[in-house]
């Protein structure tokens, strides 16, 4: 079965120093481009961190600082995965919770203003979960019929992930093979941030979901505590969480509109009560 597709869909993973939104980075991202045609583009860069990579995370994916130590930084690709994934859904293997918030946090970091805006998401671990509730290795197994080799290696995780979406579409009738039913099947819930720090009610506000105000609406909580903003601006959220809250905060306090001359004249003699 082929994806019903009606621009390109991007399926990427991540491998990382680490699994912190807000402070770890990418050391190595893969990238499967599907056309509505079907035809695919594909793309693997090793990237330098700058930044010590763990040694527990080496232990799982291999990629240590000496691999890294020659390759281009992240903010030097930036805009070349910022191209390639330009006007395309996003789809990949915990992607919702992990790999598009830090891939947003990395392109935040390099200057690239990203958002969700016109896009969708597909989570196929989320999928997965819901219908059998296993690993990704597992789930190539289980759809596929094949061992994955290669595992925790950007490039054959993502090629897996592709290839067990297309298996769970032709095993589950009762998911429709569009983008939208995909991305709105695969979503726990709705979310105002990437990495869940605001989410939304049904009556589609924001709200905070941890701390002290868990639960209470973002502007409630603005109104009532103007200095929280500013705390969250200063804290360790992740870049894209500040971004929505800042959104909020210009929504709230919309600039004035500039008075023409004819405005200001009407006014002055409103004022004096001149005709």
């Amino acid at each position: 079965m082929n994806l019903n597709l009606t621009k390109p869909i991007v399926f990427f993973d991540l491998e990382t120093t680490g699994v912190n939104i807000a402070t770890d980075r990418i050391v190595e991202i893969a990238i499967l481009k599907v056309f509505p045609n079907g035809n695919k583009e594909s793309k693997t860069w090793l990237v330098n961190p700058e930044v010590e990579i763990p040694q527990s995370s080496i232990d799982v994916h291999g990629i240590t600082n000496e691999k890294i130590a020659n390759e281009p930084t992240f903010k030097e690709l930036a805009t070349e995965v910022n191209a390639m994934i330009e006007g395309c859904d996003l789809a990949g293997f915990n992607s919702n919770r992990f790999d598009i918030p830090l891939l947003a946090e990395e392109l935040m970091r390099a200057g690239i203003d990203f958002d969700m805006q016109d896009r969708k998401a597909i989570d196929v671990q989320v999928i997965f979960h819901k219908k059998e509730q296993r690993t990704l290795s597992a789930g190539y197994q289980f759809y596929c019929g094949r061992e994955l080799e290669g595992a925790h290696g950007a490039e054959a995780d993502t090629n897996a992930t592709y290839e067990i979406l297309l298996a769970q579409l032709d095993k589950y009738d009762d998911i429709e093979n569009t983008v939208d039913a995909l991305s709105e099947f695969s979503t726990h819930g709705e979310r105002a941030d990437f990495a869940g720090f605001i989410l939304m009610n049904d009556k589609k506000q924001e709200i905070f979901s941890f701390g002290k105000y868990k639960g209470r609406t973002v502007e409630e909580v603005f109104k009532e505590n103007p200095g929280y903003n500013n705390w969250m601006q200063n804290a360790d959220f992740p870049l894209y969480t500040k971004k929505v809250l800042r959104q909020i905060k210009e929504r709230m306090n919309p600039p004035k509109k500039k008075m023409t001359d004819a405005e200001k004249l009407q006014a002055l003699q409103q004022k004096f009560n001149l005709r």
